[in-house]
C-alpha cells in the first residue's frame, strides 16, 4: 500500500502500512505488559465484573483471526474451534472462569501465530473493499485490542495483592487553575464524522447539530472538591440525587469514589494497582459512577453536559466554525497533549496540559479521565452498523450513558474528539471522573454564531 493521503474537513490523515503496523505493534507491546504476570494471577477472577485475563488475551487473538485472516483475505481458519469460548455475547464475564479456555501458554502461541498471519495479510492486502479500504479493519483490530488493554488495566486495579505493574509518575505539577467556566456559544456544528477513515460506526455520520449557549468548567473535577461534597453530606442527602440514584446509592452503600478509605485522623488514601497512597488533592477524581457525578453537579450547582455539548466545546473551532479532530487541532496527540496510552498509571492533576487545551479554552478534555455526560447512548441520524452490529447496534436504547474524552488508560488510536464509550450508569471500576456544565446567566447576552 503506497502512502495515501486522506482528506476531509480540512483534515489530512496518511495512511500507510508502516503506521498500520505500528499500531498493531503498540497494541500488542501493551498486551504484553498486562499479561507478562504469573499464571496464577492470569487465570484468576479478580471481579465478577470482570474476565480473567487469560479470557482477555485469547478474545484479542480470537477478534484478530475472525477479522484480519479470515474477514479481510478469505483464509482459513487458525482456531476455529475456539469461536463460541472468546464470544463476548455467548457468555457474561461472570461465568468466563467455568469455561475450558486456553490455558497461558496455549493462549499466548495461539495470540503469537495468528499475528505473524496478519502481518502477511497486511504486506499481501490490496485495500480494495469496504472493509480494508484505508486500512479501515486493521485499524479497527487495533482500537479493539486497545479498549481490552483498558479493560484489562481496570482488572489489574480491581485485584487484590501486591503490584505488578509500574510506570512513571503522571505530571504532578500544573497551574492548579481555579475553576473557571468558559462560555459556548449558542449555534450550530457538525458532530461526528464522515470522513475520519478509522472512526467506528457509532462516530458515523457527520450531522448539524444546534446546541444552546451554556458554559463548561474549564478543568474537570478534582479530588480536593469531591471532598468538600463528602464534607457536606454529599452522600447523605436524597435531594441531590436522582429517586434511581439514590437507591443505588443506599442499596451499593456507597460513601466515596471507589478505593478511597479515610483514616481515623480524616485523612483520605486511596489504593491504586495495589499501592496505598495519600489522595492528591489536584488530581481529576476517578472512579465514580454517572450517580455520583450527577448528585454532585447538583451539589455544586451545575449539571453534567450533555454530549453534544462535550462535543461542541471539544471540537468547534469558533474563528473557522468547522469541527476539528481534537481539541487542539489536527495534529496526532502527542506527550505535551494528553495524559493517554498507560504512559501513567493514574491522572495527573489539573493544568497539567496546556498544549492540549481547546481554541475555547477548555483543558483535559482528551485523557486523564473519561468524563460522564448526561446522555444516553443512541445512534446518530443516518447510522450504519458497519462490520457487524455487535459492537454499537444492540447497545442502543438501554440504560448506557456516553463517556467522552479517553482516560490515562486509553490509547490515542482509540481516542479522538467524536469517539464514543458508554456503560450502566452504576459502573465506577472504570476510569470515569466528572466535568461541570452550567446553563448560561441571562446577563451573559449569548447569541447565535
Amino acid at each position: 500500500m503506497p502512502a495515501r493521503t486522506v482528506s476531509g474537513g480540512g483534515r489530512q490523515v496518511t495512511i500507510t502500512r508502516a503506521r498500520l503496523r505500528r499500531d498493531l505493534e503498540r497494541a500488542r507491546d501493551r498486551t504484553r505488559t498486562l499479561t507478562e504476570i504469573p499464571d496464577s494471577e492470569l487465570v484468576a477472577q479478580h471481579s465478577p465484573l470482570m474476565s480473567p485475563l487469560v479470557w482477555d488475551l485469547a478474545h484479542i487473538a480470537n477478534q484478530e483471526e475472525r477479522w484480519l485472516v479470515r474477514a479481510a483475505a478469505g483464509r482459513e481458519a487458525v482456531r476455529g474451534d475456539v469461536d463460541g469460548l472468546y464470544d463476548a455475547f455467548l457468555h457474561p464475564r461472570a461465568t468466563r472462569p467455568d469455561l475450558p479456555l486456553l490455558g497461558p501458554d496455549d493462549a499466548r502461541r495461539y495470540a503469537a501465530h495468528v499475528r505473524e498471519t496478519v502481518w502477511d495479510v497486511l504486506s499481501s492486502s490490496d485495500f480494495g473493499d469496504e472493509l480494508t479500504r484505508d486500512g479501515f479493519v486493521f485499524a479497527m483490530v487495533a482500537q479493539h485490542e486497545q479498549q481490552h488493554g483498558e479493560t484489562m488495566l481496570a482488572t489489574h486495579q480491581l485485584r487484590d495483592g501486591p503490584p505488578l505493574l509500574s510506570a512513571p509518575d503522571a505530571p504532578r505539577t500544573g497551574i492548579r487553575p481555579t475553576p473557571e467556566r468558559v462560555l459556548i456559544p449558542a449555534g450550530e456544528f457538525e458532530m461526528g464524522t464522515s470522513d475520519d477513515p478509522w472512526a467506528l460506526d457509532n462516530e458515523r455520520p457527520a450531522h448539524p447539530v444546534y446546541v444552546p449557549a451554556f458554559q463548561l468548567e474549564t478543568v474537570p473535577v478534582t479530588n480536593a472538591r469531591y471532598v468538600e461534597f463528602i464534607d457536606d453530606d454529599g452522600y447523605g442527602r436524597p435531594e441531590l440525587w436522582s429517586e434511581e440514584g439514590w437507591r443505588h446509592r443506599q442499596e451499593a452503600r456507597l460513601t466515596a469514589p471507589q478505593f478511597w478509605t479515610r483514616d481515623t485522623q480524616g485523612h483520605w488514601w486511596r489504593r491504586r494497582f495495589g499501592r496505598t497512597e495519600p489522595l492528591h488533592p489536584d488530581e481529576p477524581v476517578v472512579h465514580v459512577c454517572f450517580f455520583e457525578a450527577e448528585a454532585f453537579a447538583r451539589w455544586a450547582g451545575g449539571r453534567l453536559p450533555t454530549e453534544p455539548e462535550w462535543e461542541k466545546a471539544a471540537r468547534w473551532h469558533a474563528a473557522s466554525g468547522r469541527s476539528l479532530r481534537y481539541p487542539w487541532g489536527e495534529a496526532e496527540p502527542g506527550p505535551e497533549h494528553a495524559n493517554l496510552g498507560q504512559r501513567h498509571l493514574g491522572p495527573a492533576v489539573v493544568g497539567a496540559y496546556p498544549d492540549g487545551a481547546s481554541t475555547l479554552g477548555v483543558q483535559q478534555l482528551i485523557g486523564d479521565v473519561w468524563e460522564w455526560t448526561a446522555s444516553r447512548f443512541e445512534p446518530y441520524p443516518g447510522f450504519r452498523a458497519f462490520p457487524y452490529r455487535e459492537y454499537s447496534e444492540v447497545f442502543f436504547g438501554g440504560d448506557y450513558r456516553v463517556l467522552r474524552g479517553g482516560s490515562f488508560g486509553t490509547d490515542q488510536v482509540a481516542c479522538r474528539g467524536t469517539f464514543r464509550n458508554w456503560d450502566h450508569p452504576i459502573r465506577r471500576q472504570i476510569f470515569s471522573g466528572v466535568r461541570l456544565a452550567y446553563d448560561p446567566p441571562e446577563a451573559s447576552g449569548a447569541s447565535d454564531v
